[in-house]
């Protein structure tokens, strides 16, 4: 596995715990330790996701820096795959 397919199974993992959190809390509000469970696991998906984009690009067209086109630059997922 190669180090991007590392991060996206990372940032994927997080996003998957953080949003059966916060159903978890849509049923439970006042589980103070959960919601703060939820906001640690947020921010590491914040790290991990500035870090991807860092490396390798914009994951989607939703760019924080307004560049709503920076998703398509070069390179391609497939132009430098690491082997």
């Amino acid at each position: 596995m190669t180090e991007r397919e590392r991060m996206l199974r990372r940032l994927s993992s997080l996003d998957f715990a953080a949003a059966e959190l916060h159903i978890y809390l849509d049923t439970h509000p006042d589980d103070n330790r959960t919601a703060d469970i939820l906001s640690e696991y947020r921010s590491q998906r914040d790290a991990v996701r500035r870090e991807y984009e860092e490396k390798y690009g914009p994951l989607s067209s939703m760019n924080e820096d307004g560049n709503r086109w920076a998703w398509i630059s070069d390179p391609w997922p497939w132009d430098n795959q690491e082997v």
